[in-house]
């Protein structure tokens, strides 16, 4: 019988910044590459950033008209192990300790390839390679009429689904962009979306918090959740604020959680304060997660970490990054940070996590109590 690997084991105390990836606009959303390898970052001059973690590099991918904030990946092996950058890192401090007798550093490893798909404001999506050197649109599609508020890929790579302001979910073809299926139901703008572990189901979040819970097998919604609490109606502005801005599943599938903002005062300015809400997948119970200290602002990311706690994080006058754990509604720890966070990206091994800076900064955190890789020695 295979004996699985021990969880991680999450301090939340030891995070400290590993790195700092400048861009001269502000950023919207981050995630990492399969591998871990790249984080990729979606900024407001509508392109798309990548920042190499083993070299510091900065790679622009340009092609969007609009913002564009969904991404997510394809992976010729989704199930790969992470990247192992220690090896390479520590010859190559031993290579740059020896420069001056003459020894060049050492090129760094080729990264493995994979398909970037992100979502834009205009309601398009577009297919990069995601580690080419040169990176160009392999294809672009029409996919929803206004803002396509996010993307994401099924467990095997073989399908892509997005969703947006159409009300609309829409299924692809992860090879070629081909569509597959529509699935209708929503009666609002769908804001973010989220395959279950086992491939089979998906959900989706709208703007008045219905959460819908779709057969992918039949096209069919099967239940509807509540998380009507991350909206409300403002008389005064006449306006609905709400939706879903962030979601994640647990691992395992046992759990998923929407993350935004509640208890909301000004719907024009956005005031208010940042919540999460997990489910229970089999009962679809859920439970408020809330800073326990008194915040106003939004949560725009939410992550199940491999160790067994649940981050958040948001931003209103400052950014914050919340830990929860165990059965208790009130974060066990927050993390305040450099900039307003307006995502999170948690990488699959749960030894960084990173955030998308208002200021224009990606901050990438680790767990190992350490603080700033050395920069590598840029080439002349």
């Amino acid at each position: 019988m295979d004996i699985p690997p021990p969880r991680p084991v999450l301090d939340p105390t030891t995070a400290r910044v590993e790195r700092e990836f400048k861009h001269v606009r502000p950023l919207i959303g981050c995630r990492f590459d399969p591998s871990g390898r790249f984080l990729f970052a979606t900024a407001e001059d509508d392109s798309v950033q990548r920042f190499d973690l083993l070299t510091g590099t900065r790679t622009a991918f340009v092609g969007h008209t609009s913002w564009a904030r969904g991404m997510a990946f394809v992976a010729p092996n989704p199930t790969a192990a992470p990247m192992d950058a220690s090896a390479w890192q520590k010859a190559q401090a031993a290579a740059q300790s020896l420069v001056g007798f003459g020894v060049a550093a050492l090129p760094a490893p080729k990264a493995a390839p994979f398909t970037l798909v992100t979502a834009d404001y205009h309601g398009k999506l577009i297919w990069w390679q995601g580690d080419s050197d040169a990176p160009k649109p392999l294809k672009t599609v029409a996919a929803h009429d206004g803002y396509a508020r996010a993307v994401a890929v099924s467990p095997d790579g073989a399908t892509v689904a997005s969703c947006g302001n159409d009300q609309k979910v829409k299924l692809w073809k992860a090879a070629d962009g081909t569509a597959i299926r529509t699935l209708e139901g929503h009666e609002s703008h769908v804001y973010n979306l989220a395959f279950h572990p086992n491939g089979t189901r998906l959900v989706s979040c709208d703007l008045k918090g219905v959460v819908k819970d779709w057969n992918l097998k039949t096209g069919k919604s099967e239940r509807d959740l509540d998380a009507k609490i991350l909206t409300k109606y403002d008389p005064g502005f006449m306006a609905d604020i709400g939706g879903a801005r962030g979601m994640a599943f647990k691992a395992d599938g046992s759990a998923f959680a929407v993350c935004g903002i509640t208890n909301v005062s000004n719907a024009f300015a956005g005031v208010g304060n940042p919540l999460a809400v997990t489910f229970d997948w089999d009962s679809g119970k859920a439970k408020q997660l809330k800073p326990k200290d008194a915040f106003q602002g939004t949560m725009w990311g939410v992550a199940f970490h491999p160790g067994g706690a649940v981050l958040g994080a948001g931003g209103g006058g400052q950014g914050r990054v919340w830990f929860w754990k165990g059965d208790d509604p009130a974060s066990a720890h927050v993390l305040t940070v450099p900039a307003n966070a307006r995502d999170l990206a948690l990488s699959s091994d749960g030894a960084r996590f990173a955030i998308a800076g208002s200021n224009g900064t990606a901050y990438v955190y680790n767990f190992s109590g350490t603080g700033p890789v050395p920069q590598m020695p840029k080439k002349k």
